[in-house]
């Protein structure tokens, strides 16, 4: 802040203000948001690489998760017992327990039944797709019934190579899932700071543009007085 002859303050500009600080701060954020991307991105591709190991490390993280989930939810429900959802609560609790312990001690088994209901669920979801796009046949109808036919079709391929398919589905679609919401943070890691430089340029501009308009005003000023001086002499 400056103050000015009538003894008021005006706000700082240029490079040392506030705005430029959180500027500064933001594109930091983003720029961690990007780093974390790219260890997703690695992460995903390693996982496709080996990916009989991505699914074991992804059902020992949906046990933990489960475990960890409805021991919270267990003592959540001892803190609030007089309500009318406390038995309902402790219900959900030790079934997220019991799937917990379930899949970490058996995780090859526990793939399995993951894999079936996911072939299950692609086939009767591309099923019930194309069955809606045949009865609505909307604008879309030709994108529709190539989603219903790959489900389909994916649904068929995991069952038809099940048990076996188990050792990869789970792990593939896992690294997959990382290495796409990695690319998605490291494409907004990197536009957001794109758009904040941007906008550091586009507010350092007017401020020089601004200064040389007023020193031609001044110069412009002087010239006449310059002028009459001479003529008088």
């Amino acid at each position: 802040m400056s103050a000015d002859r009538t003894g008021g303050t005006e706000p700082t500009g240029g490079n040392g203000g506030p705005g430029k600080q959180g500027r500064d701060k933001l594109s930091r954020r983003y720029g961690w948001l990007a780093v974390l991307g790219v260890v997703l991105v690695l992460a995903g591709l390693v996982g496709l690489v080996y990916v009989g190991l991505a699914t074991l490390t992804t059902m020992f993280l949906f046990g933990w998760l489960l475990l960890i989930g409805g021991a919270v939810g267990l003592l959540q429900a001892f803190q609030s017992r007089r309500t009318n959802s406390f038995w309902l609560a402790v219900i959900i609790a030790a079934i997220n327990i019991a799937a917990g312990l379930v899949i970490l001690a058996r995780p090859e088994a526990s793939a399995e039944a993951l894999t079936m209901f996911a072939a299950l669920f692609f086939l009767i979801g591309g099923l019930f797709r194309l069955a809606g796009a045949v009865v609505v046949r909307g604008p879309d109808l030709g994108l529709t019934l190539a989603q219903g036919a790959f489900g389909v079709l994916l649904g068929l391929l995991i069952l038809w190579e099940w048990p076996g398919s188990s050792l990869y589905v789970v792990g593939a679609f896992f690294s997959l899932a990382l290495l796409f919401d990695g690319l998605a943070l490291v494409t907004l890691g990197i536009g957001a700071r794109r758009i904040l430089g941007l906008v550091s340029e586009a507010e350092t501009a007017p401020a020089g543009s601004a200064g040389d308009g007023r020193a031609t005003a001044a110069g412009a000023g002087m010239r006449p007085t310059e002028d009459q001086d001479r003529s008088n002499n």
